[in-house]
């Protein structure tokens, strides 16, 4: 099966830009108390490693979700991410979250950010093949 590496390479960065959103500008002060993080750990850390591991994880998640879609149109693309984001990453992430007894808060920031990441992947891989 052909993937479209400039499809996949435009999904991964919008991932990586919906993420600079959601958790600075939308969600950084709940997101940092459910996860129980200071302002001061976030600053800290390797960025390089941040940053750039986020963004490969986004290419294998872009490049694999590119594999399961096959051509499809951008509305089924975007469908088929909001099914994968929420009800199998995110639903992944509760189960865990519940052994771990993470708040519930926590739980809708990141399942949130994880359902709209793929309903964009899928967006862009079904309008862009």
């Amino acid at each position: 099966m052909a993937i479209n590496w400039l499809a996949v390479i435009a999904s991964a960065l919008s991932s990586f830009m919906l993420g600079g959103l959601w958790y600075s500008a939308l969600f950084a002060k709940p997101w940092m108390k459910a996860a129980g993080l200071t302002q001061e750990q976030v600053n800290g850390g390797n960025k390089a490693l941040i940053f750039g591991g986020t963004f490969v994880l986004a290419l294998i998640a872009s490049a694999t979700f590119a594999l399961f879609l096959g051509r499809v149109d951008a509305t089924t693309g975007a469908l088929y991410g909001l099914c994968a984001g929420a009800f199998w990453v995110a639903t992944s992430f509760g189960s865990t979250y519940l052994f771990e007894r993470r708040p519930l808060s926590l739980f809708l920031i990141n399942g949130g950010y994880r359902a709209l990441q793929f309903t964009l992947i899928g967006l862009i891989l079904g309008a862009w093949h």
